[in-house]
């Protein structure tokens, strides 16, 4: 069938390669070019391919074109199949790739659901534990229901598989397999168990329409897959296995901050199967020729963007002294006022530092008055700011400058020009079930030289805003599946000022985090006002 198939492919190609050729040259079709000559003439010219005329007698030669422009469509067209083809097959397998991992995601979570996968490592740091957390009452209630009674059925294998998973015992088995019950009955008792409203029948009252309430933290990782690595914050030498580990195991889209080029060599290949991979190198530390570009400027025509975005740029260079807090606040004005303004007048982040420079400083205070996109009292903040205090002006100033520096780097500001496929890409990329890289060099001060840190910082702050936006305009509350955040290294490479409370509401969100670096000293230095519990 594929011999027969090839042959009247072959056919057809060849007899609309003649007409056309025709067509070109003479501007008509040629007579007597028809379908049922066409494997005589196919046979004539694989013996003497620069005698079309003598391919197709009954055809006037006048009519014919000549053997080159038909033989330069032939093999056009033929290229062009050939793409066509390659396009569908890789289409096809990452359709059919996407569907198998949503599958298995699937598998998982049932298999969760009914006991046999609750063996999930809780042991990250926390301000609690999970069995400290849980009632006393629900698991006695759990113990004691039909439910719990038909999942012990299985309990030998599932001691069993547990055994072969690092760190697993059989009593935490038991209590997340508690907690779960507990999760999905919702404190309900089960009918039949003598207790409850129902009476001693054991038949309940029939409950009203309710809203289900977004599942707990202690639910979902009772519905983690046994052996999967808990989010949460690793100290230590050994957070790069765990970093890899981490990577491997999402089943959703991934966000990933390193200076370990190690971890992107490990893992990319692996994630490229399940979606696209995208880096932000603006140092160029990876060898790599395909870069995401992005601007900060990117959401800054709103007000709020704007804000949030100036805070995340000067997160890694801002003071903790409260005697400088009147600094900090007017540094973060000021380049707040100047994102906007660069913004809606459609300019160049680069303009944003010549601006922090004191070139043309009453030039952004201009567009924000005239322009019809510009937030209503951002003009006079702006120029309040700038004629204020002078010293206290010159140091905001140069705290700005300070967080903008790397714009003095060819690499740096081609990273934040981007195209319209880093557009495309940077909107899809968590849809697609995606991996993003923002790969930066692990600075441990950067109040004297930040380099590229406060960039890196505003892009993984972004992508968090993004996630946080999507959960809370799903019907669930969270991202399904969801967005895995891959913090390496993050106290030297983006500090994140959101990342508190991430450890602490990120995986209830469809947001799991996690947080690894050096030692608890680092975490403090960079967040000293927050405990990092997760």
């Amino acid at each position: 069938m594929a011999v027969i198939g090839l042959l009247l492919g072959m056919t057809l190609l060849v007899w609309g390669t003649t007409g056309l050729a025709a067509l070109f040259a003479h501007g008509g079709w040629p007579e007597g070019v028809s379908l049922t000559r066409t494997p005589m003439a196919l046979r004539h010219l694989v013996m003497q391919p620069r005698d079309l005329p003598a391919a197709w007698p009954d055809t006037p030669a006048e009519s014919l074109s000549g053997y080159g422009l038909f033989w330069g469509l032939l093999i056009g067209e033929l290229l062009a199949l050939i793409v066509l083809g390659v396009f569908v097959v890789g289409t096809v397998a990452r359709w059919k790739a996407v569907r198998a991992r949503r599958r298995a995601a699937a598998d998982s979570l049932a298999g969760a659901a009914s006991g046999s996968g609750s063996g999930a490592d809780t042991s990250y740091v926390t301000g609690r534990t999970a069995a400290e957390a849980r009632p006393a009452d629900a698991r006695t209630a759990v113990e004691t229901s039909p439910v719990t009674s038909q999942t012990a059925l299985g309990s030998s294998d599932h001691t069993r598989a547990l055994d072969a998973v690092p760190g697993s015992t059989q009593s935490d088995s038991t209590d997340d397999r508690a907690a779960h019950a507990a999760g999905i009955s919702g404190g309900t008792p089960v009918p039949g168990s003598g207790t409850g409203p129902g009476g001693p029948t054991g038949i309940p009252p029939v409950p009203g329409p309710r809203t289900p309430a977004p599942p707990s933290t202690e639910a979902l990782a009772a519905r983690r897959p046994a052996g999967a690595t808990a989010p949460g914050v690793r100290y230590g030498a050994g957070r790069g296995d765990t970093a890899v580990r981490a990577v491997l195991e999402a089943a959703g889209p991934v966000l990933v901050t390193t200076s370990d080029a190690a971890l992107w060599a490990a893992t990319k290949d692996a994630r490229a199967k399940l979606g696209p991979v995208h880096v932000f190198d603006p140092s160029h530390l990876l060898d790599t020729p395909d870069r995401l570009r992005w601007s900060p400027l990117r959401g800054c025509t709103t007000r709020e963007t704007a804000t949030a975005r100036a805070a995340a740029l000067l997160a890694p260079v801002r003071p903790h002294s409260a005697l400088d807090s009147a600094t900090a606040d007017a540094a973060e004005t000021l380049l707040r006022c100047w994102l906007h303004a660069a913004a809606v007048d459609g300019r160049p982040f680069r303009q944003v530092l010549r601006w922090a420079q004191g070139a043309a400083a009453h030039e952004p205070v201009r567009i924000l008055r005239t322009h019809l996109k510009a937030a209503g009292g951002a003009a006079g903040e702006l120029e309040s700011a700038l004629t204020g205090h002078p010293e206290r002006r010159e140091a905001a100033q140069e705290l700005t400058a300070r967080a903008l520096g790397a714009l003095s780097s060819v690499h740096v500001r081609d990273a934040c020009n981007p195209h319209r496929s880093d557009a495309l890409a940077w909107e899809s990329f968590v849809a697609e079930g995606g991996t993003l890289y923002v790969m930066g060099e692990a600075i441990e001060d950067p109040r004297t030289r930040p380099g590229a840190m406060p960039l890196l910082t505003a892009l993984v702050a972004s992508v968090v805003e993004r996630g946080r936006g999507m959960a809370g305009r799903s019907s669930a509350g969270r991202l399904d599946p969801p967005l895995t955040l891959v913090l390496d290294d993050v106290a030297a490479v983006a500090p994140v000022p959101a990342l508190p409370d991430l450890l602490a509401d990120g995986v209830a969100l469809g947001l799991p985090t996690f947080a690894l670096m050096r030692s608890e000293e680092q975490a403090r230095a960079r967040w000293p006002h927050r405990t990092l519990v997760g």
